[in-house]
C-alpha cells in the first residue's frame, strides 16, 4: 500500500474564509504570510512616526518654555541649565509622543487589518476595500462622540482611505503585482509543484508494485 502522508496535495484555499484563516498560519519554513508581516511592520512604523510627530514639537516647545521661565532660577553652571532644559523637553517628548504613538498605531493597524482582510477575502485589491477600511476605522475612533462624531469619523476615514489606497495600488503596479496576486501565484505554483511530485512518486510506486507482482507470479 501507499506510505502514510502519501495523499494527494491539498489544493489552494478556494473560499474567502479559508484565505483569511491562512493569514495566521505558518508555512513549511515556519514563516508567516507576507501580508501578516507587512501588518506588523506598518504598525511599528506608524508607532515611531506618531511618536516623532507628537514628541518632537512637544520637546522643542517645553524646552523653550523652560528657558523662558527659568531666568530667575539659580544653576550651578551653564551645563546644569542646559541639562535641566533637556530634561524638561524629554519629559514632554515621552508624554506627548506616547499619546500620538498609540493613536496612530491603532488607527493604521485597524485600517490595514480591515483593508487586508477585505482584499484577502475577495481575492482582489480595489479602492473600495481601502475606502471601507478608512470609513470603518474613522467611525470606530469617533463613535464616543455620538452619531455626529460617528458620521464625521466615517467621512474623514473614507477621505483618508481612498488616496492612501490609490497610493498603495500605484506602488503595487510598479512592483508588477499586488500582495494578493503574488500570494495566489505562489499558492498555485506550490500546489502544481507538489502535485507533480506526488504524481511522480505515485508512478514510481505503481511501477514497483507491478514489478513485485510479476516477480511473485
Amino acid at each position: 500500500g501507499a506510505p502514510s502522508g502519501f495523499g494527494r496535495p491539498v489544493p489552494p484555499p478556494q473560499t474567502g474564509w479559508e484565505r483569511l484563516s491562512e493569514l495566521w498560519q505558518r508555512d513549511e519554513l515556519q514563516r508567516y504570510p507576507e501580508e501578516t508581516v507587512t501588518l506588523v511592520k506598518a504598525a511599528f512604523t506608524a508607532g515611531v512616526a506618531g511618536w516623532l510627530y507628537g514628541g518632537l514639537p512637544a520637546f522643542l516647545s517645553a524646552r523653550r518654555a523652560f528657558i523662558a521661565g527659568s531666568h530667575g532660577e539659580l544653576f550651578q553652571n551653564r551645563a546644569d541649565a542646559v541639562q535641566s532644559a533637556h530634561r524638561a523637553g524629554l519629559r514632554s517628548f515621552i508624554r506627548y509622543g506616547w499619546r500620538w504613538s498609540w493613536r496612530v498605531t491603532a488607527f493604521v493597524t485597524i485600517f490595514n487589518m480591515v483593508s487586508t482582510g477585505l482584499s484577502v477575502y475577495r481575492d482582489k485589491t480595489t479602492i473600495s476595500n481601502f475606502a471601507a477600511a478608512g470609513g470603518f476605522t474613522g467611525a470606530l475612533f469617533r463613535m464616543n462622540l455620538g452619531l455626529q462624531g460617528l458620521a464625521g469619523g466615517m467621512v474623514f476615514g473614507t477621505a483618508f482611505g481612498i488616496p492612501a489606497g490609490a497610493l498603495l495600488m500605484v506602488l503595487h503596479s510598479l512592483a508588477g503585482e499586488t500582495l494578493q496576486e503574488k500570494r495566489s501565484r505562489e499558492r498555485r505554483e506550490l500546489y502544481e509543484r507538489k502535485l507533480a511530485e506526488w504524481q511522480s512518486r505515485l508512478s514510481v510506486t505503481e511501477v514497483l508494485g507491478e514489478a513485485e507482482n510479476t516477480k511473485g507470479g
